[in-house]
């Protein structure tokens, strides 16, 4: 697979692109699930292009969470807040209206500098043991620390929690936020892996990973994003804060599921074989009755997608995103030019594969005109349909 996020201009069309092997296995001692082979970070993200900003469910989603853990936990004004994997600052941006201290960590230098234009002091630079001493020494003890879909795209998982447990205060948390799982399994999201993503965590594993550094897992809450995440919020052991029964369900929830056993993820691939099968067939079927087909959302998990399906420009004619970074360039692999949403409405194709389906409610609700006119939108996942 090439990078997922690694999108094309026309002049790099003539350069062989990189293709990097994508296999995700599990292990059967502590079974988390993980990617073998990790492509070195500084090239998937000093120039990064996903930005949550642009979603209008991202915005009221990172919204509700700072001024829910403000007032669940009582943080007080001044307190630091320091986000993990920040991006353009949005996260923090909503905490520094409540009147806390914010400090970004991205390693992107270019939407480190967006955020930085927007008053949100951020460091562009990888999140390490090293840096945490850094900040804790220029800024102080944290009492929260956050990342959202971030952990997944760390290697060193004990050196994160390292950093983490010498900036936290005493009683301060540690709130990760990531794509379940369970819900992945269920789901048949297999788009959601790609080389950014080296772990795919359950409960069960990260219970094993922090308790090996002091640190427990006190409380978990399900959120409705990117097809369903988990909040888990970590603390030092001998904190105020202590397990709630929450931690008690996840687990009993996962032995239920069997995640510790080879069997549910032997059926997950057999599933997956089944989405690619049938949408190949449908699409070469649309096309042998000259159906007009584009995609919608230059996604990295749309370019896993198109990539291991094997959908080319010849069944896809282009991909309309509304991100500007993206608009004129050419999807990783496929190579399918890539327009500004309002095309859509112009050009009215008979169908639109959707391949950002984890903002489809938001983006079937925004393109009600094109379906009044006609123009269906396929979808994959959990299963194949057209709404």
């Amino acid at each position: 697979m090439p990078i997922p996020n690694g999108f094309l201009s026309r002049k790099d069309l003539t350069i062989k692109e990189e293709r990097y092997p994508l296999e995700v296995y599990v292990c059967e001692d502590c079974w988390l699930v993980q990617l073998t082979h990790v492509i070195p970070a500084e090239i998937m993200f000093k120039n990064y292009l996903y930005i949550p900003s642009t979603s209008q469910t991202m915005l009221e989603h990172f919204k509700a969470f700072a001024v829910g853990l403000v007032d669940e936990y009582g943080l007080k004004p001044n307190d630091l807040i320091v986000d993990i994997g920040s991006n353009d600052g949005t996260l923090l941006g909503y905490f520094r209206e409540q009147e806390m201290r914010v400090l970004g960590v991205d390693p992107a230098s270019n939407i480190a500098q967006v955020a930085r234009l927007k008053g949100i002091d951020t460091i562009d630079d990888f999140f390490t043991e090293e840096l945490a001493k850094k900040i804790d020494k220029e800024y102080g003890k944290a009492k929260v620390v956050t990342a959202t879909n971030a952990v997944a795209h760390i290697n060193d998982l004990h050196g994160l929690c390292q950093g983490v447990r010498l900036l936290l205060d005493k009683d301060g948390m540690f709130v990760m936020e990531y794509p379940y799982l369970a819900d992945l399994l269920d789901k048949n999201e297999f788009d959601t892996i790609y080389h950014e993503h080296l772990s795919y965590f359950a409960i069960r594993p990260l219970i094993t990973l922090f308790k090996q550094h002091g640190m427990q897992i006190f409380d978990i809450k399900r959120t409705p994003v990117h097809g369903g995440s988990i909040l888990v919020y970590v603390s030092k052991k001998g904190s105020r804060h202590t397990p709630k029964d929450t931690v008690r369900e996840f687990v009993q929830l996962e032995l239920l599921k069997k995640l510790n056993k080879k069997e549910a993820y032997d059926e997950f691939a057999r599933r997956v074989a089944g989405i690619k099968r049938d949408l190949m067939e449908y699409l070469k079927s649309l096309k042998s009755q000259r159906k007009r087909i584009v995609g919608y959302g230059a996604a990295a998990k749309g370019n896993v997608l198109l990539n291991y399906c094997g959908v080319t420009s010849e069944l896809l004619s282009y991909i309309v995103d509304s991100i500007p970074y993206k608009q004129g360039r050419y999807t990783p692999g496929t190579h399918i030019p890539i327009y500004p949403e309002a095309r859509l409405a112009k050009d009215r194709p008979d169908y639109t594969l959707l391949l950002a389906w984890n903002f489809a409610d938001e983006i079937l609700k925004k393109q009600v005109k094109y379906r009044e006119n006609g123009g269906q939108f396929i979808i994959t996942i959990p299963y194949l349909r057209v709404e």
